[in-house]
């Protein structure tokens, strides 16, 4: 189901809890939520339709991937960029990875550990941020 979006700093700005097998709908919502956003979005946290806990959706080189519990567990390439938010008006200089391993839970709570680089690397970072309370 299509959720509005969160738009409080102060909600945003908190960390989310782990996510477990009950959250699995909340995944859904957010994938739902992000594909009615599809135009000037391309990722999403949990938190950004109301829900503080750690999940995470985003454009993965055209289809959409669904990450529980995301933790980047190694990073490299160091680089400043400019990025906007749909629950934040304007953008903001950050820094951000060129490379990065994750470990997280697929939808089927199955542990996994892959790498991404470049553009969906850098909307990993923006919503892992996202699930720990960081607002760029």
């Amino acid at each position: 189901m299509v959720k509005e979006i969160m738009r409080d700093p102060i909600f945003l700005g908190r960390k989310s809890r782990d996510a477990g097998a009950p959250d699995l709908p909340i995944a859904q919502d957010l994938l739902d939520t992000l594909a009615a956003h599809k135009d000037g979005c391309v990722g999403m946290a949990a938190n950004m339709i109301g829900q503080s806990v750690r999940i995470i959706a985003f454009d993965n080189e055209g289809s959409y991937m669904v990450m529980l519990n995301p933790e980047i567990v190694k990073a490299a390439g160091l680089y400043e960029t400019e990025e906007g938010c749909l629950s934040l008006d304007g953008t903001r200089k950050t820094k951000r990875y060129r490379s990065i391993k994750v470990r997280y839970q697929n939808e089927s709570l199955q542990t996994r550990l892959k790498t991404f680089t470049g553009w969906t690397a850098q909307i990993i970072q923006h919503e892992i941020d996202h699930c720990s309370g960081i607002l760029i």
